[in-house]
């Protein structure tokens, strides 16, 4: 799909691609197109690409640069300008904003939602909005969710104010977003349009993105759903992020959804609420990969290679006596994958247990947890209470959110410099 030889290019397929330089090294990846929508009538000039750069920078490339555009990769030509990108006036994200819009076919005024839209080059090289893939919401001749493609000025109401915007089309574009990255993008949206995206997430991806999110997004979210909804995506979310988030809430707000929270799902929650937030207690996740002592090593690299596992808790497996859900029966050890690799299959994990490393209990403080981790070279620690139950494990990423800065997930202005063309 070289601009040399093709000359229309939909948006939508735009996300998410690998930006290159002309030595083929990764730049970035498309996140957005910069457009000026003047009227319905005239085609809108497309000014350049919304590029995410490392770390989780978003910086603005001029179409100037792009030099050409294939199904695989951008090419862009020059040094990238690294300011970070702020949006001026009159300009629109054509993918964040453009896309699932209730618009209308001038021919009969028949309304429509748009799918996608298509730019092209001119013959003086600049690219132009020109086409609309747009799909029924029903009407006289078109059937309900019929695709069709349009000229721009055959289309109506972009330049109408939109009271109420879906979010599938959006979301399809971006559907191979991690959840740091979805929440990332979601951070950098509009109020309205960000409760419209929050609103067509389903609840596990939703929990997922609001763990990645900073405190006063996650709880501005929460306030605006439905409170049933709520109590939902806490369930889905780990005990330890749901906890975090509660414990920000005002008591009484918290203890209400708690209240509307399935009983076994609340338990834990409750539990870690009761500690100091900067303790072990406070900390720890009370899900970590729990054996008993009859478990084989091919059980046990069968829990790690779960993928939805963060990698610092499929390091090691925790070795109890029933029960085996926190809080456990007597705590054995902890199974390290390095050794579980090297035994047989059929191995007990109570004959590679490492029962020289001590646990810590819930009390003890962020210094001495992460003392504790450095010493013995571990990237989780098992946490336990005086009867040697095991209540949870506290691994290097909880520690990492409460030593940075409490708005570490936030890109503040001055680190990026001056909006684009500043």
């Amino acid at each position: 799909m070289a601009t040399g030889t093709t000359t229309r290019i939909f948006l939508a397929r735009l996300a998410g691609l690998t930006v290159l330089d002309p030595n083929a090294d990764q730049v970035g990846r498309v996140r957005d197109a910069v457009v000026m929508v003047r009227s319905d009538r005239n085609p809108p000039r497309v000014l350049g690409l919304v590029v995410e750069v490392q770390p989780r920078r978003r910086v603005f490339v001029p179409m100037g640069q792009v030099t050409s555009i294939d199904s695989d990769a951008v090419i862009v030509r020059g040094r990238i300008n690294l300011r970070r990108f702020e949006r001026r006036a009159g300009e629109t994200l054509a993918i964040t904003e453009l896309l699932d819009r209730k618009v209308t076919l001038l021919e009969d005024n028949s309304p429509v939602t748009v799918a996608d839209v298509a730019m092209e080059q001119s013959r003086t090289r600049d690219w132009f909005l020109t086409r609309v893939a747009v799909r029924s919401v029903g009407g006289r001749v078109r059937r309900r969710g019929q695709l069709s493609t349009f000229d721009w000025g055959a289309v109506g109401g972009f330049t109408q104010p939109e009271e109420h915007q879906g979010a599938a089309n959006l979301l399809a574009a971006f559907d191979q977003l991690s959840a740091p990255d979805l929440a990332h993008m979601l951070h950098e949206l509009s109020e309205k349009r960000r409760h419209e995206v929050v609103a067509a997430l389903d609840d596990e991806r939703l929990a997922d993105v609001l763990e990645e999110l900073p405190e006063d997004d996650q709880i501005e979210i929460l306030a605006r759903l439905e409170s049933e909804r709520a109590a939902d995506i806490l369930e889905a979310m780990g005990p330890d992020d749901a906890a975090d988030l509660l414990g920000e809430l005002p008591e009484d707000e918290a203890e209400r959804l708690l209240g509307l929270m399935e009983p076994e799902e609340a338990e834990p929650v409750r539990r870690l609420l009761s500690y100091s937030d900067d303790s072990a207690g406070g900390m720890m996740t009370t899900e970590p990969i729990i054996l008993s002592p009859d478990a084989t090593v091919a059980e046990a690299l069968a829990r790690v290679r779960d993928p939805e596992i963060p990698p610092s808790l499929a390091a090691q497996v925790y070795v109890c006596r029933a029960p085996t859900e926190t809080p456990t029966g007597k705590f054995i050890g902890i199974a390290h994958i390095q050794r579980l690799l090297r035994e047989p299959p059929s191995a007990l994990v109570s004959g590679v247990v490492d029962t020289q490393t001590d646990p810590l209990g819930p009390d003890c403080s962020l210094t001495e947890v992460t003392a504790h981790l450095a010493t013995y070279n571990l990237v989780a620690v098992p946490i336990v209470d005086d009867a040697d139950h095991l209540l949870g494990a506290v691994t290097v990423d909880d520690v990492l959110d409460h030593l940075l800065p409490e708005d570490w997930r936030e890109r503040p202005n001055s680190e990026a410099g001056a909006p684009h063309g500043a």
